[in-house]
């Protein structure tokens, strides 16, 4: 699908889609209780969406009404499955130590850009864990079966940090206590987020600095009734588009929020751009915007928002954390550079750091790389383009935030 950005000035209020991030870890700890959780605040998307197939897979019945989610859990998962995760990394890396409980054998499988994702972290930390573990040239689909035992564990988070997750909802769940060991931690605020929510379903886990977790054995996650906060990812294209044409506020946002992606908040402070906290939420309004230093190790989500922000600066900016780009959808330091210089702008990458210079957006034609977060980004250059941005392959958005373009719409009518 191709999508046509005129440049426009932003304005107006929006209420933020929820996290897909809390959803897809609610729906499944929801699936792992033995009884009934309401979830509220679900906002379709592909991952989440992704989310509630498995685990109608693995059992669990649900309903959903609107914009809640009513689960009736399984408890420990025991039968034989084939899981199709979509194109969600997170719900791949998460669901496979969760589903690695049953005994029998179980297929973890995808679609398009998640076939070609590396997942020997999988097969590392499983094997370790007592399960026979078969890749696919240490790719997607992935077969296990056997036993999945507790103990000490050693796993290298330096790539991700969704593995560590599923490691979090299922060791305690197991017949003896655990402990885990991450070398290398990275995007620490998902840790804590995951921490938080098995908090919230009834599972304690204690840690050491993010890098040595211990977790008591033969715990029992409960229902809950669990509300999803709003969601800083997406909504930070819009914070970003704001800040560089207009005036906007954005709400259903928990300005103490773990997501990591709460963090555009540092960056547009660091740019100058006027910010003002609201009930429940913040307002963005468009300012002189110079160049800024930003460190998005553990939130790599934000390069596009960033890159974008940074193309409206004057000067040169510099992003770190450039080595967590390559694995996501596209290659998205590349993909940054690349399309990026199709409108007008420079993009440096040397070594970890990615250098945007500021200038004039000039217009044309773009591609998304099936990465909804490309997709989100070229719009909002679009908006400051001297001519018209076309964006092919836009219905990349529906990975994570199906609306996009609507609220986009929405907010430069």
């Amino acid at each position: 699908m191709k999508r046509i950005i005129h440049p426009a000035h932003y304005h107006g209020t929006l209420q933020a889609p929820a996290s897909k991030s809390y959803l897809q870890r609610a729906i499944a700890l929801a699936c792992l209780a033995e009884g009934v959780s309401i979830i509220q605040g679900y906002t379709p998307s592909k991952d989440v969406d992704a989310a509630i197939r498995i685990i109608r897979e693995m059992g669990a019945r649900v309903l959903i009404e609107a914009n809640q989610l009513t689960i009736e859990g399984v408890g420990l998962p025991t039968k034989k499955m084939v899981l199709n995760c979509g194109e969600s990394g997170l719900s791949t890396r998460m669901f496979s130590p969760i589903a690695a409980i049953s005994n029998q054998e179980v297929v973890i499988t995808g679609e398009g850009s998640l076939l070609n994702r590396p997942m020997l972290m999988i097969e590392d930390a499983l094997t370790k864990l007592g399960k026979h573990v078969q890749t696919t040239n240490g790719k997607l689909p992935i077969t296990f079966k056997g036993d999945l035992k507790s103990g000490k564990i050693i796993v290298d988070g330096s790539e991700s940090s969704q593995l560590i997750t599923g490691l979090l909802i299922a060791l305690p769940l197991l017949k003896t206590d655990s402990e885990l060991h991450v070398m290398n931690p990275t995007s620490i605020p998902y840790i804590q987020m995951t921490l938080d929510i098995l908090a919230d379903f009834g599972i304690h886990v204690s840690h050491e600095n993010y890098s040595i977790y211990r977790m008591a054995a033969r715990q029992k996650v409960k229902p809950a009734n669990y509300r999803a906060e709003g969601d800083w990812s997406g909504t930070s294209f819009h914070l970003v588009a704001a800040a560089i044409t207009g005036e906007v506020t954005l709400l259903n946002l928990n300005l103490k929020s773990s997501q990591a992606d709460r963090e555009i908040i540092t960056a547009l402070e660091s740019c100058g751009a006027k910010l003002e906290e609201v009930e429940n939420g913040i307002s963005v309004c468009k300012n002189q915007l110079n160049a800024f230093q930003f460190d998005a190790t553990h939130c790599p989500d934000l390069f596009p928002p960033l890159a974008a922000l940074a193309a409206c600066c004057k000067g040169v900016s510099e992003v770190k954390g450039v080595f967590r780009l390559k694995n996501k959808e596209s290659d998205r330091g590349i993909s940054i550079q690349s399309e990026f210089k199709k409108l007008g702008i420079d993009v440096e990458i040397t070594n970890d750091v990615m250098l945007i210079h500021g200038g004039k957006v000039t217009g044309g034609i773009v591609h998304s790389h099936n990465d909804h977060r490309m997709a989100m980004a070229l719009a909002v250059l679009g908006l400051v383009s001297e001519n018209v941005v076309e964006i092919d392959g836009a219905e990349a958005v529906a990975k994570s935030y199906p609306a996009f373009f609507e609220d986009f719409e929405l907010l430069t009518n």
